[in-house]
């Protein structure tokens, strides 16, 4: 694979196609809701870095399972 193919557009929708980057995305969304949430609660913006942390340390990994268990889902066909 050349390196050219990733410096037009061409390599930018090859990007966002990638099953890792829509991982990325749906976890950066996670985080932007809880960013949102806490904030609401608390009565200020906590900021992205603080909701990061928070997110990640209570909300992460049942969140990542809950992922696979949908993945596993859609590739059996549902059964």
């Amino acid at each position: 694979m050349s390196t050219e193919r990733y410096t037009n557009t061409g390599g930018t929708e090859l990007l966002k196609s990638s099953s890792l980057y829509r991982e990325f995305q749906a976890e950066r969304e996670e985080i932007l809701r809880h960013k949102w949430l806490e904030s609401e609660k608390a009565g200020y913006d906590i900021g992205f870095e603080r909701a990061l942390t928070d997110w990640i340390l209570r909300h992460r990994s049942k969140w990542r399972r809950a992922r696979q268990g949908e993945r596993v889902s859609q590739t059996d066909g549902g059964r």
